[in-house]
């Protein structure tokens, strides 16, 4: 008797690699998955620390769909091996700062490694053709194979009948004809699919689960980058760009304000690394200092901050300056007027 075929999945929490997977299920094939975490994924961070997004489910999603699917998740960090991929991305970067052709060359070619190490045969993903406009083009998806070394042990289940066939399908491990013939940016196949296999409370697509997709978010990183003088980042970089006002009056400094309370109970964790201002005399934000500040940059910053208080009409208005944890100091300023504010600060 031959053996059971294993393949493992990339799981990113959205329905395509959900379908995919049960898509595989159904021939017999048994099936783990891989989510690989870079620092950059949108699910789980904002919506925890946003009070307005309470609603929002709090859960992780590539794990609820591990839950569904019945399947083992290997959740594997990849923070700092991901950072050649965003720095240095040999195919360029997309609309903003998303590598998306060097992430996926890149996550397929971990995955193979670890198929390799753990004795499985194949991988598959829940890529369509033309779903995106960078790696999910027909003549991307050769790219993804050829330079990950993974060749025909990739399965695209949802568009699989629109490509050549793969090594599983040539050696009976996978019905072609069990597959499907998806193409196109459309996703009402994806969701008859989902009704079909009894699917409901998914996550809803919205343009991709990473932030370097996010144009904002990618203008902040740029700036980033261009006032450090080099590409180079952190995870709490990518922790602090994904909340707050970041307000940059100077070359040599920026403020990150607080947008509500929950962004400034985030920001409360990051008082020690930062110089941190906080209004007293009137409801207002916390907000951070990033940067080389002099005593006439902090009284700028503090201005700033009052603009953004509920004393922004008020003649002065009073905050606490604490420099990285130390006691805090008394500071009272006039709050900027909102023509004072210059757009070109904003990011």
């Amino acid at each position: 008797m031959s053996r059971q075929r294993k393949a493992v999945a990339l799981i990113s929490g959205g329905l395509d690699s959900l379908l995919a997977v049960r898509v595989i299920q159904q021939q017999g094939i048994e099936v783990e998955g891989i989510n690989f975490f870079t620092g950059f994924c949108v699910e789980g961070h904002t919506h925890a620390i946003r009070k307005k997004d309470q609603k929002k489910p709090k859960r992780n999603n590539a794990l609820w769909a591990a839950e569904q699917l019945g399947i083992k998740l290997h959740i594997i960090d990849i923070v700092d091996e991901y950072k050649d991929v965003v720095i240095n991305p040999r195919h360029g970067y997309g609309a903003n700062l998303n590598p998306c052709l060097d992430c996926k060359v890149f996550m397929v070619q971990k995955a193979r490694e670890w198929m390799e190490q753990k004795g499985f045969d194949f991988i598959i993903t829940g890529e369509v053709v033309g779903q995106r406009p960078m790696s999910q083009r027909k003549e991307t998806l050769p790219v993804v194979q050829r330079e990950s070394g993974i060749d025909d042990r990739l399965l695209r289940p949802l568009c699989a009948k629109n490509l050549p066939e793969t090594l599983p399908e040539r050696e009976g491990w996978v019905d072609r004809e069990g597959l499907y013939d998806f193409s196109g940016r459309s996703r009402k196949p994806q969701f008859a699919l989902a009704k079909q296999f009894g699917f409901e409370d998914y996550a809803q697509p919205a343009g991709g689960c990473c932030f370097l997709t996010d144009e904002r978010y990618s203008v902040k990183l740029s700036d980033l980058w261009q006032h450090r003088g080099e590409k180079r980042y952190d995870l709490d970089d990518i922790m602090l760009l994904k909340v707050g006002r970041h307000i940059r009056p100077a070359d040599h400094f920026k403020v990150i304000v607080a947008r509500e309370e929950g962004e400034g109970n985030f920001l409360q964790g990051y008082r020690k690394q930062f110089i941190s201002l906080k209004t007293t005399s009137h409801g207002g934000p916390l907000a951070l200092i990033d940067g080389e500040a002099s005593t006439a940059d902090i009284e700028l910053a503090a201005r700033i901050v009052a603009r953004y208080s509920q004393g922004r009409d008020a003649p002065q208005v009073e905050l606490e300056v604490s420099d990285h944890g130390a006691g805090p100091e008394r500071l009272t300023v006039v709050p900027l007027a909102a023509s004072e504010v210059r757009e070109e600060w904003v990011l």
